[in-house]
């Protein structure tokens, strides 16, 4: 089993809290990271539904054909109320995009009328966004907006609910590290520290522990930025199988893998399948989860994979794909189904996609020197592809120019943003179709791309941890 040991050899000089379960002070993490940063998150880190539009779209043609079906099927029900669902909404342009394509899509307007899709986010921060979103405005009498957890929907009665989706949040839901050892299971306790070099930009010491410890964001704005700046020791405790949810499978579950192996348990994610498959009607649409998994046992069972990575002072963790499908058929939710997210928007559009940042790894010879350089890369890449790439809506890359960028890259950095197409690729994870990569080919291979790389990248399998799309029925198959 791992000793207790710290991030790095820093020495851990003061402490900001005391050791708990990990998922324990995640939860707390979002609360300060997304109180302090929730207006800022394309400046941190991107995700699938942040600034691209495919996504969303790919949701409202796989929604729009499915309903279709269903009502010619069961023209009784072409009347209901439909009550779609987002869970952990971001700044609302997945909703903006979906809505705006399901309208597109219905030309009889027998379901656009009828939706009413409720945003729901744990964070207000991030809601206030997501309803300053212009897009999402001309759907006003659509949309509802829900400061919630998954948790906290006991407001919305059994079988009510039409489809549910949620982007990039299983990740940060309640995760637990769980081993086994000689019988026992065991979990990860962490607690944080404050890296010695910046105590002095904190003469109060308590003021900033007692505003950390009551996640009190108005005090901590008041402080220095510090959050990558924090230590995490660890250190293992017994625990009793009682106290863990959906304890049976669970501990079956690490009888199939090696002892003293830490076991990433997305417990926020199992029980937002029970509440899912509470909330949908039974002719329901369905749920799907869309994050960063794995489904195989060889990574599960791997020691060198980390279990989470943390991403401007938050929690991301890997999705355990096959234990949450075991959670599914526990709570009644079947069938299931696991593919790979780019096969999902694929299909539901009809052209073979990859994201921006699938292009960039296909090069063979990526930059190795500072951060301005692979920018360079990025935004070079991006203008190529923009010869034959026209968005729907007015969107161009927030790329940061990293502070050390030598003075006359920076200027040259500025001045690829500056003439960035309006309508042009939005951030490094947009999805591309194979003609407009392919139809850019020549001014890639300038930049030192390979065509026939470029061309196999697009049949490429999914990687051992990848973006996966996770659907729960009903409404599936």
């Amino acid at each position: 089993m791992p000793e207790q040991v710290a991030e790095n050899e820093e020495a851990l000089p003061q402490l900001l809290g005391d050791f708990a379960p990990i998922d324990v002070w995640q939860q707390h993490m979002n609360t300060v990271f997304y109180g302090l940063r929730g207006e800022r998150l394309r400046e941190l880190y991107q995700t699938f539904a942040a600034a691209d539009y495919r996504l969303g779209y790919a949701l409202a043609a796989d929604y729009v054909e499915r309903a279709t079906q269903r009502q010619k099927a069961r023209p009784d029900t072409g009347a209901a109320p439909l009550t779609i669902m987002e869970w952990g909404c971001g700044n609302g342009n997945l909703a903006a995009c979906f809505l705006d394509h399901v309208k597109a899509l219905d030309r009889d307007a027998t379901l656009y009328p009828r939706v009413q899709y409720v945003l729901i986010d744990a964070s207000e921060t991030v809601l206030a966004s997501a309803r300053a979103n212009a897009e999402l405005t001309r759907h006003q009498d659509r949309v509802q907006f829900v400061q919630a957890t998954v948790q906290d929907l006991q407001s919305y009665r059994d079988g009510s609910v039409d489809r549910i989706m949620c982007n990039e949040l299983w990740s940060e839901l309640p995760t637990k590290l769980l081993l086994r050892k000689a019988g026992d299971v065991m979990e990860e306790h962490i607690r944080p520290n404050l890296k010695e070099t910046r105590l002095a930009d904190f003469p109060d010491w308590s003021g900033l522990v007692q505003a950390f410890d009551q996640a009190d964001i108005a005090g901590l704005k008041s402080q220095p930025a510090f959050l990558e700046d924090i230590l995490w020791e660890r250190e293992y405790h017994k625990i009793e199988a009682k106290d863990v949810p959906f304890r049976r499978l669970i501990m079956d579950f690490l009888k199939l893998f090696d002892e003293e192996l830490l076991m990433p348990v997305n417990i926020g994610a199992a029980a937002s399948l029970k509440e899912a498959h509470r909330l949908l009607a039974p002719d329901a649409l369905g749920f799907s989860s869309f994050d960063a998994g794995t489904a195989e046992e060889s990574v599960l069972n791997d020691p060198e994979n980390p279990c989470y990575n943390l991403v401007g002072g938050q929690f991301s963790f890997m999705v355990n794909v096959a234990l949450l499908a075991d959670v599914a058929q526990q709570v009644g939710g079947e069938p299931v189904t696991v593919e790979p997210q780019k096969e999902f928007v694929g299909r539901s559009l009809g052209v073979n996609v990859m994201s921006l940042m699938d292009v960039l790894a296909s090069h063979p010879d990526l930059p190795q020197g500072g951060p301005w350089e692979i920018d360079g890369l990025i935004l070079k890449t991006i203008e190529a592809v923009n010869a034959g790439y026209t968005s729907p809506y007015e969107r161009t890359i927030e790329l940061p120019i990293a502070p050390e960028t030598p003075e006359e890259t920076r200027r040259e950095l500025e001045q690829l943003l500056e003439r960035q197409a309006k309508r042009g690729v939005a951030d490094t994870v947009a999805y591309l179709t194979e003609e407009e990569v392919m139809s850019a080919a020549g001014q890639l291979e300038e930049l030192g791309y390979d065509r026939n790389t470029l061309r196999a990248a697009f049949m490429a399998p999914p990687q051992p941890v990848d973006y996966f799309h996770f659907r729960m029925g009903p409404g599936e198959g």
